[in-house]
């Protein structure tokens, strides 16, 4: 393994005070809680957002804070739900009148972690809900999941509800705008090589060079099946039926269209496979209106790529549309 490590336990925590020593208007790290949180934050006036998952898939959680995104993120280790503890302290950190909205990704150990930590928030007196999150069409369950998991999708909902907070939606109201995104977005990745988490130092999984995962999980969950590697338009056409088969999309319906990388493959590749799926979209009369190219949830190191499709009306549209402005985007 080559990768920039000190202790591997300290993977995660160094990672964090540089984000927040890179962005010390914006951000604030809380090293006894393990959380990056909006130097704003709290804001009394709006709806607070909290996400939180295992470490690994950055951007995605803690670089998602900012204005218009996220109030607070949780991180646990790599691949591994953060303690329900450092989730319920978050809560408190950041808690507004207007109440808390947990946006959690659909595997067994957050949906435990967020969902005490709502009780224990509740408890308290803060009004808090909790919206999971399963974008992806791969597989209906998994060793990590109750029901489908929630993977890149996430995005769409996280900058749907935080644009509907910065509006001065109530928690009602961008509780029903993130189930209503949710409800229209569905995923698909694939795997071209596995990933090395820092704490094991070899790949999670072995892939021949001549084969790929097709519906790989973002922790390395099996997908679908193990083949030999096939062409670029091959691999996009399977993606491209398994997501907009599943809602099913259907001429006429206008989408955005995300590929996101899972942390290594260069972005031309996934240029050239939004290209081809943009294409095979467009001969199914489906419009692309919003285009997303970039890593936005990844898997480490992982080679690969996956597919979402959202959707669009008029109310997405313009939620997505609003700005926001994170530590690594300006929207």
């Amino acid at each position: 393994m080559k990768k920039f490590v000190n202790d591997p336990k300290d993977y995660v925590s160094e990672m964090l005070e540089g984000l927040a020593l890179a962005n010390p208007d914006s951000l604030r790290y809380v090293p006894e809680f393990n959380l990056i949180m909006r130097s704003d934050a709290p804001d009394l006036d709006k709806v607070a957002l909290v996400q939180g998952s295992g470490s690994g898939h950055e951007p995605s959680h803690v670089m998602s804070v900012g204005k218009g995104m996220l109030d607070a993120a949780c991180p646990g280790d790599v691949f591994s739900a953060p303690p329900t503890d450092y989730v319920y302290e978050t809560v408190k950190l950041v808690a507004s009148p207007k109440g808390v909205l947990l946006l959690v990704n659909n595997y067994t150990g957050d949906r435990m972690a967020f969902e005490m930590a709502q009780e224990l928030s509740e408890a308290d007196g803060i009004v808090a809900r909790t919206l999971f999150i399963d974008d992806d069409v791969s597989v209906q369950d998994s060793t990590y999941t109750v029901g489908r998991r929630g993977v890149a999708g996430n995005f769409f909902v996280m900058k749907a509800c935080g644009a509907a907070a910065e509006r001065g939606a109530d928690l009602d109201e961008v509780y029903r705008i993130g189930e209503k995104v949710n409800s229209v977005t569905r995923t698909m990745g694939m795997a071209l090589t596995a990933c090395t988490p820092p704490a094991k130092g070899s790949p999670l999984f072995e892939l021949s060079d001549d084969e790929i995962e097709m519906g790989v999980g973002i922790h390395g969950e099996p997908g679908r099946r193990r083949e030999k590697l096939r062409s670029a338009n091959d691999i996009v056409t399977e993606l491209v039926s398994a997501v907009a088969d599943d809602l099913p999309y259907t001429s006429g319906d206008r989408v955005a269209l995300m590929i996101n990388g899972l942390g290594g493959t260069p972005v031309g590749e996934l240029y050239l496979v939004y290209g081809l799926a943009h294409r095979q979209l467009a001969a199914r009369g489906i419009e692309i209106g919003r285009s997303y190219v970039g890593e936005y949830c990844t898997s480490l190191d992982m080679a690969g790529c996956s597919l979402t499709l959202v959707r669009l009306d008029d109310e997405i549209t313009g939620l997505l549309e609003d700005p926001a402005e994170t530590a690594i985007r300006v929207f």
